[in-house]
């Protein structure tokens, strides 16, 4: 017995797929059957797993449970829940060897996909790709696992509770809340962890579906934030807070409607938390704002920059000690009093006992933010077979130049008046381009030298395509 996958669907940070055309039940079977395999070569036993609220999950969940008792692997089931709920149910449990959860995150409602941790630290990159060797060679352990089932909600909204303890009870108490689930999987945890909360709350789409009738569950797009936006308006609230399909990204506004993009949550976090932790090392990835890396230096922290994807800045995370991390899209870690992984939940609380604790509103942290002006982040099509290459063209041209670059992940070319980035897709075939100055000129200035070198190498800046 061997499988072969869909040559798209073993990715850098995790498997993913269009259901019924690049990825089904046998799929399933095979990575619980190579997954389990690999896990128990390691002295591991047992997996938990998870699924979000997308109509094909219950069956890949299914699939991939009989591939991983085929191990000889017994398994967890903590059913249907959001991402950080398996990390969660994987980290807070000496006997869990290993986790996979059945999301396809913010993609549209036909694709599904598995994110896996294994002996608590992330499977990625070139893990993903022996599981797709050993896969195709049949290389599996044979057993009989067994199966339990484990409801650890309460128990996961008990622990993100802990966060509050000790912070001024009369500031959270005052604090008015927005919250939009979007329809995804974190909607179950987030009503129980609302009506816990102290302060008022406001919740919309916490039921889960997953064909998303109200909006696409990507907060990192503006547009998705509408609602959310017409609801903090409407009942003058403080802020308000989204999360993506699974539950590990975050998108935030203040009481003003304005957008508090990742790198800004991240400057607020840090703050809070170099207040007692002074020394500390901050990690944001490439596409993060220069605001961030200075505001983390002035508070008393080190700035680490850092490459782009979340399992790439766990793996960072633990290298270095580093209490907080965060990216672009949304996903913040805390290794600050909890355990190093991205939950949105957890980073919604943590908003708000940051508030409290910095004695300003979140309207008043988003109003004492510098104001750079900068692109969104611009992706464009670029032959897979080209994208890494043009990067290294870039580099050995400002290579003889006076240029500041930095080659962390693409090239991130720093000037005097702000900086701009071109780095490939480790997930798509393209480029993704963005620029920040501290005006509008230096903006135009920057985003010129992107389109030079683009057309040094034979390209332009096509339409911006989604994630």
């Amino acid at each position: 017995m061997t499988h072969a996958f869909h040559s798209t669907v073993l990715r850098e940070y995790d498997i993913r797929g269009i259901i019924g055309e690049t990825l089904g039940a046998d799929d399933a079977r095979a990575i619980g059957r190579t997954f389990g395999s690999m896990l128990r070569e390691k002295g591991g036993n047992k997996v938990a797993v998870g699924y979000d609220g997308r109509r094909s999950s219950p069956m890949l969940e299914h699939a991939l449970v009989e591939g991983l008792t085929a191990s000889g692997c017994d398994v967890v089931r903590i059913g249907l829940g959001a991402t950080p709920m398996l990390y969660y149910a994987e980290a807070s449990d000496q006997s869990v060897d290993g986790g996979i959860q059945i999301t396809g995150s913010h993609n549209p409602p036909n694709y599904n996909g598995f994110k896996m941790v294994f002996q608590g630290r992330p499977f990625f990159g070139s893990d993903i790709q022996e599981l797709g060797r050993r896969s195709a060679a049949g290389e599996w352990s044979d057993g009989a696992g067994d199966v339990e089932e484990r409801d650890i909600l309460d128990e996961y909204v008990e622990r993100m509770l802990q966060a509050i303890a000790g912070v001024d009870a009369a500031a959270l108490a005052g604090m008015r809340i927005g919250w939009d689930a979007g329809n995804g999987a974190a909607g179950p945890a987030l009503e129980k962890l609302a009506a816990r909360l102290p302060g008022e709350h406001h919740l919309l789409y916490t039921d889960v579906d997953g064909a998303f009738p109200n909006h696409h569950p990507d907060p990192t797009v503006e547009e998705n934030l509408a609602d959310l936006r017409a609801l903090v308006a409407e009942k003058s609230l403080d802020f308000g807070i989204a999360f993506d399909g699974d539950g590990d990204r975050i998108g935030a506004i203040d009481g003003e409607g304005r957008v508090i993009w990742g790198d800004q949550l991240l400057m607020i976090y840090a703050e809070d938390l170099l207040r007692t932790r002074k020394g500390a090392t901050i990690i944001a990835d490439v596409k993060a704002s220069r605001a961030l890396y200075d505001h983390v230096e002035a508070c008393g922290g080190e700035p680490l920059m850092w490459k782009t994807g979340h399992s790439l800045i766990k793996s960072k995370m633990k290298e270095t000690g580093s209490p907080l991390a965060g990216e672009m899209s949304g996903h913040i870690f805390f290794a600050d009093d909890y355990y190093g992984f991205d939950d949105a939940m957890y980073a919604g609380v943590r908003l708000m006992t940051s508030a409290a604790r910095l004695g300003k509103s979140v309207t008043q942290l988003r109003s004492d933010m510098p104001q750079m002006i900068n692109t969104p982040e611009m992706r464009f099509q670029v032959d897979e077979s080209r994208k890494f290459a043009a990067i290294e063209e870039v580099k050995d041209r400002l290579s003889n130049t006076d240029a500041d670059v930095n080659g962390t992940d693409g090239v991130r070319v720093n000037t005097a008046d702000g900086w701009w980035l071109l780095r490939a897709s480790n997930t798509q075939d393209v480029l993704v381009a963005r620029a920040e100055s501290d005006s509008e000129d230096g903006l135009a200035r920057l985003m010129a030298q992107i389109d030079e070198q683009l057309r040094l190498s034979g390209l332009e800046r096509g339409e911006s395509v989604g994630h």
